[in-house]
């Protein structure tokens, strides 16, 4: 036998295996957000009555004066409507700020009241709130939003 080929052909192996578990792993965490699938659509609406209309609205209106801080420097929670900028961002910061709240992006001069929901809300669920939203938005609204989705770099 040929040691230094069987190394080889073992190196080889071994790095398309790494690659193909990085790649299912990755695919695994993925739910399809889909603001055309009834049950996700309503699952996402029961959530968001739950857990977001508190502070968002019950219909997606946000606060009054969402663009302006308050006297504790926490900005008020936006629409989620088309007068908001959810549908600014991609699938992956959506998520983002879902699961670690407002203040996981990490922006300069930006602090968030928006809590962490994951240790609350499961991925279905997470996945669910967006897919309902969606849903709301015109045609135009969704095309932009898919289009930002597509260059997120958190997808």
């Amino acid at each position: 036998m040929n040691l230094p080929r069987i190394r080889l052909w073992w190196l080889v192996g071994a790095i398309f295996a790494v690659f193909l578990l990085a790649g299912c792993s990755r695919f695994a965490n993925r739910t399809a957000i889909d603001p055309q699938l009834a049950q996700q659509i309503e699952l996402g609406q029961q959530v968001y009555a739950a857990n977001c209309a508190a502070c968002h609205g019950p219909e997606g209106e946000g606060e009054p004066d969402w663009k302006t801080p308050k006297k504790d420097g926490t900005y008020p929670a936006p629409p989620h409507d088309v007068n908001g900028h959810t549908w600014h961002h991609g699938d992956g910061t959506l998520l983002q700020i879902i699961r670690g709240g407002g203040d996981s992006l990490d922006i300069p001069n930006f602090k968030s009241g928006m809590p962490a929901f994951e240790e609350t809300l499961s991925d279905e669920e997470i996945v669910a709130v967006l897919a309902y939203l969606k849903s709301r938005w015109p045609e135009e609204e969704r095309q932009f939003q898919a289009e930002m989705t597509q260059k997120d770099p958190a997808r």
